[in-house]
């Protein structure tokens, strides 16, 4: 659990319910079932319409993303392609082979297989390309259900303000139902600010964070594939990662 984002979550949604409490209003005034379900709602349905369900549940299954840390991979993955390039020039590529079970990663699996397969350099490097471009393409339509929503949310809370508001014009002779209509208007615009801000954008740009770290982890694994099929010396592969990972980190 990344307990700076929870904790990032929660001082955002303290400070809206202290800024409330220090300016002397009723802490539950800021409760509206009705504004709730038009902004939730709302905003779901507009999601859903643009980018489908299956994106809609691929965003929200990234959701975890968003409250898991960072891990340093580069050390340990050196390690492992140290392992498999010591492996291939004592024992030859075939004792690769014994490696490709062990990782549950396809891309891994896949990586290992061309090279004890003795696949040309030249169709590796396509084929492992295109699968990083088809797992960015992917991932990236999942984020994308996140930074719509931030962008739909804001819209339906004036939506759910503008429906507020005829509530009000509508029952303007009966002075005990206007309190409630305003309060709807005014707390459907707050949740849908709150929730483009607080919520649908942070968590996008937070998946976005551990997306990039992926995709720079399989290109340094492409990049140990091709070096270790050309047959190139431990120490050369290591400059090669290491160049890499500064110039992207």
């Amino acid at each position: 659990m990344d307990w700076g984002s929870l904790a990032g979550l929660l001082l955002g949604l303290a400070a809206i319910v202290l800024g409330q409490w220090i300016e002397g209003g009723q802490l539950g005034s800021l409760f509206q079932p009705a504004a709730l379900v038009i902004v939730i709602g709302g905003t779901l349905g507009s999601v859903m319409l643009q980018s489908g369900l299956q994106s809609l549940l691929r965003g929200l299954r990234m959701l975890r993303l968003a409250f898991t840390p960072a891990t340093a991979f580069y050390a340990a993955l050196l390690d492992t392609i140290q392992t498999w390039s010591m492996t291939a020039r004592m024992e030859g590529f075939l004792q690769l082979e014994r490696y490709i079970d062990a990782h549950p990663d396809p891309f891994i699996a896949k990586g290992l297989r061309m090279v004890v397969d003795g696949v040309a350099l030249e169709s590796m490097q396509e084929i492992l390309e295109i699968d990083i471009t088809s797992y960015e393409r992917d991932q990236r339509h999942a984020i994308k259900v996140w930074e719509a929503a931030g962008g739909y949310a804001p819209t339906i809370g004036i939506l759910g303000a503008v429906l507020g508001l005829i509530r009000v014009m509508e029952n303007l002779a009966d002075p005990a139902l206007l309190g409630s209509g305003i309060a709807v208007a005014f707390v459907a615009t707050i949740y849908g600010v709150g929730l483009a801000n607080l919520v649908c954008l942070p968590i996008a740009n937070k998946i976005k964070q551990h997306v990039q770290r992926e995709i720079l982890k399989r290109e340094m694994l492409a990049q140990a594939f091709l070096s270790i099929s050309r047959g190139e010396n431990l120490q050369l592969i290591r400059e090669r990662l290491s160049s890499h990972w500064q110039q992207e980190s």
